[in-house]
């Protein structure tokens, strides 16, 4: 099915069996916040501008609260059937490009918020999408980091996500890596670096 499809059905079946108030990792959101986020961000164009910029964001709230509103079943079935038909992410290519990080992020974010969460097992194609956002988004995720960070799997690829004194090396396996990019702290990885050069990594689209 692709990974982003096969994310997107595994957070629903997860939305499904937490319900509207577990917590997530994204801070200060439950499970019907998240849920809200995601078909607000498939479904009104005219509201995704608020996630970026601060004076619009009043608008966007206003537009993900009312998803929110719905009953859960009926909302977490909007993020499950996807977007519109219209829509270029109902493409297949398209829906892979943009929603496989988003979807893999996103489920972790559930998955990990509870206490004994442990990885899942290694998955080809997973892993290879992981890994191709990370080479992607890495200089945008660091790009205001003091230091120098190069992102690697052991004993397999890297990237240099910000060039710098003080150079941080983090490794771990793609999924890992990519959570720690989008700010996640809820993650197995190794770091390597002085101690002020590992105090000093920012990070976080």
């Amino acid at each position: 099915m692709g990974v982003a499809k096969d994310e997107r059905l595994a957070l629903c079946a997860l939305f499904d069996m937490q319900g509207p108030k577990a917590p997530t990792l994204c801070a200060g959101w439950t499970t019907r916040d998240l849920a809200a986020h995601l078909v607000l961000r498939e479904r009104r164009p005219d509201a995704l501008p608020g996630i970026l910029v601060g004076p619009l964001a009043g608008y966007t709230q206003r537009v993900q609260d009312g998803y929110a509103a719905k009953p859960w079943d009926a909302l977490v079935e909007l993020v499950r059937t996807g977007p519109p038909r219209l829509a270029p992410t109902s493409l297949g290519f398209v829906d892979e490009l943009v929603n496989s990080a988003e979807f893999l992020v996103h489920h972790e974010d559930v998955r990990r918020a509870r206490q004994g969460w442990q990885p899942r097992p290694a998955q080809e194609d997973r892993d290879k999408a992981a890994w191709g956002a990370v080479s992607r988004i890495g200089k945008l995720a660091f790009r205001r980091s003091p230091v120098g960070v190069v992102l690697g799997v052991p004993g397999r690829s890297e990237v240099t996500a910000k060039r710098g004194s003080g150079q941080v090396i983090v490794r771990g396996e793609p999924v890992e890596l990519l959570l720690y990019a989008f700010g996640r702290d809820e993650v197995e990885l190794s770091f390597e670096g002085d101690k002020s050069a590992l105090d000093g990594v920012s990070r976080g689209l």
